[in-house]
């Protein structure tokens, strides 16, 4: 069985079980894991930040960056793909009290000339606008790639306007690994960033939220309000480290197996369109209207676990745990 349903269902190889089982351990909540302290700082140099703070999913970190950079009633800026909007189960609203001015992007990505005349004015009848957010790579997107000039341009204009400058970074991995950008040129344009280790980079699960040394520390205390603490957690973050080291070097290769993928599925008969492949993701419509539980199904048969992704849509995603061997038996079960 090919699983294509998410990159989250990867599973430990054996060095990152023995560098799990050999980390060195304490309590996080004291700040007292070594481990994690070093994946904290590990990750904050490398984007330019000055701290972070390890939890225990990517919600969390962008609920906890929202949290800490609204007020109740404050608006934030968004794309409607966003995950934060999407996939996180009302949090914008339940854990913070703001609300949303959705913007229509592409594929996820918007422009500062779209939201320009999104930013309230200062006049007590509108929500105060605090927060512009963007997901890079955008899921719902299919993996779409922000051009790094135009987040140097929304992170002018924020810092010009007084708002802050969240990064969704759940797959921001893979798209360093297409957009050849120093990590560290790309990280300084934001006030926060979420970083999921547990996408592309194959780990059992983690975030770290990166910020200012102030940031985090007021996100330290939401995090404990959100029941985010954790104790001898080095063991998890342990493996974020393995992942740093050998896994995001290889994550071209995920992309490569998507497109690859994207070129197949374009020959098929009931495939309708496939959404441009930038990163590990492949979206694509079916010709039956409302056909994709139907289709997931038939899939299944032949092997490959899929995640209908609309009535008509379907999504793929690859990851590390996709042999090439692997392609060979999906190609042959797509073209079946």
């Amino acid at each position: 069985m090919f699983d294509l349903r998410s990159d989250t269902v990867t599973k430990p190889d054996k060095a990152m079980i023995n560098a799990m089982a050999s980390a060195e351990v304490g309590d996080d909540v004291f700040a007292e894991d070594p481990t994690v302290n070093e994946l904290q700082e590990r990750l904050a140099d490398m984007f330019s930040q000055e701290a972070g703070l390890f939890c225990p999913s990517g919600t969390m970190t962008n609920q906890i960056a929202i949290n800490v950079h609204t007020r109740p009633g404050d608006e934030v800026i968004c794309d409607r793909l966003s995950h934060i909007y999407n996939y996180e189960g009302g949090g914008i609203a339940r854990n913070s009290g703001a609300s949303v001015r959705l913007v229509n992007g592409d594929r996820g990505r918007f422009t500062v000339d779209q939201i320009k005349g999104e930013v309230n004015p200062s006049d007590s009848h509108y929500a105060r606008t605090s927060l512009i957010s963007i997901e890079d790579t955008c899921n719902k997107g299919g993996g779409a790639i922000y051009d790094v000039e135009e987040i140097k341009k929304l992170s002018t204009f924020a810092k010009v306007q007084g708002l802050a400058f969240h990064l969704d970074g759940a797959r921001v991995f893979n798209a360093l690994a297409e957009n050849n950008t120093l990590v560290s040129s790309y990280g300084k344009h934001f006030d926060s960033i979420s970083v999921c280790l547990s996408k592309g980079l194959g780990t059992p699960g983690g975030s770290v939220l990166l910020g200012s040394k102030s940031f985090i520390q007021e996100a330290h205390r939401t995090r404990k309000a959100l029941g985010g603490g954790m104790r001898q957690v080095g063991i998890l973050a342990a493996a974020g480290l393995h992942a740093l080291e050998h896994h995001a070097p290889l994550l071209r290769e995920d992309h490569d197996k998507a497109r690859k993928t994207a070129s197949i599925l374009e020959e098929q008969s009931w495939v309708k369109s496939v959404m441009p492949v930038h990163t590990n993701i492949v979206i694509f419509d079916l010709i039956e209207e409302g056909s994709a539980e139907q289709r997931c199904h038939l899939l299944e048969q032949k092997g490959i676990r899929s995640m209908p992704f609309g009535p008509s849509k379907i999504r793929f995603v690859y990851h590390r745990d996709i042999t090439p061997q692997d392609m060979v038996g999906i190609e042959a079960a797509l073209r079946s």
